[in-house]
C-alpha cells in the first residue's frame, strides 16, 4: 500500500500518511510502500518488489503499453525506489526500516491515523547487511534500464548508487538478521550470497561491465551457486531468478558472456529448473499440492507458485524469442507452450 504524500490518487478513502517519516535521521523517507496489513515499512521485501517490478517492465512494458498500464507500473516502482535513494544517504549506510512492528501489531488503525512511534533500522559497516543491501542495489540497476530512456538522470543517481551499496554488500559480509535479530520474525533472511548473485547480474545487464560478470561465474558460483534441486524464487531467496536472468545472456548471445562456462551452467540450472517446475517431467517436483500448486510453506503460501509462474512464462519466452523451442527434460522434450500452460496452472 503507498504511503506519503499520494498523487493523483484513484482511491477515496486513502491520504496522505507517513509524512514525517525518517525525521528522526533527518531524512524524507515518507514515500514507499507498507507492508501487508499493517503500516511497517520493510525494506527487505520491498526492494524485491521493485526488482521483480523492473524486471516485469523490462519484458512485456510494450504490452503494458497496449493496456495504458506500463505508466502506472513505472510510478510505483518510481514512488519505490525514491524510498530507497532515500534510505541511501551515505556510501556504506542504509535505512532498512520504518515503524516498530511489535507496537504496531497492537493497533489496528489506517495509516492516515497513525499513532505509533516510527523508529528507524539501519545497517551500516559495523552492523551489515550483505542481503538488504544487496537486494536494494539490484532494485536500482533494474529500474535503472527502465528509466534510462525516459529520464537518463533519473537512471544515472539509480545506477550509481546500485554500484555503491554492491561494494557495501560485497564488503561488509553478513546477514541483516543476524545484525538485527529481532527482524527476524518477520522477514528473516536464509543467506545473503543469492542476493549477491542476483544484484551482480543485474549490474552486469546494467552496465555491461565484466567485472560483474566475473563476479558471477569465475569468483563466486562454487561458493553461492551450487545447490541440489530447484531453489524457489522469493523475496528470501533470489537464486532461480539469477539463473534465469543469466540465462538470457546463452539464449541471446550476449558477447560479454560468449564463451563462459559459467553462464551455462547457470543455464544448465534454469533449464533444471524448469523441468522440476513441469508437472508430467520426470524430475518435477513432488512440492505441490494433489491439484499441482506449487506449494513451499503454509506462510504466505502464494508467493512461490506466483514466482514459479513468473519464471516459467519468462523462460517460455526467451526459448521463444532465441528459437530454442525444446527443453529436455531427461528423456522427454517439452516446449514454450508447456511451460505457460504451468504458469497458468498456478
Amino acid at each position: 500500500m503507498v504511503a506519503g504524500k499520494l498523487v493523483d490518487d484513484k482511491i477515496p478513502w486513502r491520504g496522505n500518511s507517513g509524512l514525517k517519516d525518517g525525521s528522526e535521521a533527518k531524512l524524507d523517507l515518507s514515500m514507499g510502500m507498507y507492508d501487508a496489513g499493517d503500516n511497517i515499512k520493510f525494506g527487505f521485501p520491498m526492494a524485491f518488489t521493485a526488482t521483480v517490478l523492473s524486471w516485469a517492465i523490462l519484458e512485456y512494458g510494450e504490452h503494458m503499453e497496449h493496456i495504458n498500464q506500463r505508466e502506472p507500473a513505472e510510478n510505483s516502482l518510481a514512488w519505490i525506489t525514491d524510498f530507497l535513494l532515500n534510505a541511501h544517504p551515505s556510501q556504506n549506510v542504509l535505512y532498512i526500516q520504518v515503524g516498530d512492528p511489535k507496537e504496531d501489531h497492537k493497533c489496528w488503525e489506517k495509516p492516515e491515523k497513525m499513532t505509533t512511534k516510527r523508529p528507524l533500522k539501519l545497517v551500516n559497516s559495523s552492523k551489515p547487511g550483505s542481503d538488504v543491501a544487496a537486494e536494494t542495489a539490484a532494485a536500482l540497476a533494474s529500474a535503472s534500464l527502465v528509466f534510462k530512456k525516459t529520464d537518463s538522470t533519473y537512471s544515472s543517481t539509480l545506477l550509481k548508487h546500485a554500484k555503491q551499496l554492491f561494494t557495501f554488500a560485497d564488503k561488509y559480509k553478513g546477514s541483516y538478521t543476524k545484525s538485527h535479530p529481532e527482524v527476524a520474525t518477520y522477514y528473516n533472511s536464509t543467506g545473503y550470497g543469492d542476493e549477491l548473485l542476483w544484484a551482480a547480474s543485474w549490474l552486469y545487464h546494467a552496465t555491461g561491465d565484466t567485472t560483474y560478470l566475473r563476479y558471477v561465474t569465475e569468483e563466486n558460483a562454487d561458493k553461492y551457486a551450487k545447490v541440489d534441486g530447484p531453489t524457489w524464487f522469493s523475496w528470501d531467496n533470489k537464486l532461480a531468478g539469477a539463473q534465469v536472468l543469466l540465462s538470457r545472456l546463452s539464449f541471446f548471445g550476449d558477447k560479454g558472456a560468449k564463451g563462459n562456462s559459467g553462464i551455462d551452467d547457470y543455464k544448465k540450472s534454469a533449464d533444471e529448473l524448469m523441468c522440476a517446475l513441469l508437472p508430467d517431467s520426470p524430475s518435477a517436483t513432488a512440492s505441490r499440492t494433489k491439484s499441482g500448486l506449487i506449494w513451499i510453506t503454509k506462510w504466505d503460501s502464494l508467493q512461490h507458485p506466483v514466482g514459479s509462474a513468473f519464471l516459467a512464462v519468462l523462460y517460455s519466452d526467451y526459448m521463444r524469442a532465441s528459437d530454442n523451442e525444446i527443453l529436455s527434460c531427461g528423456d522427454d522434450s517439452f516446449e514454450p507452450s508447456d511451460l505457460r500452460k504451468f504458469a497458468q496452472s498456478q
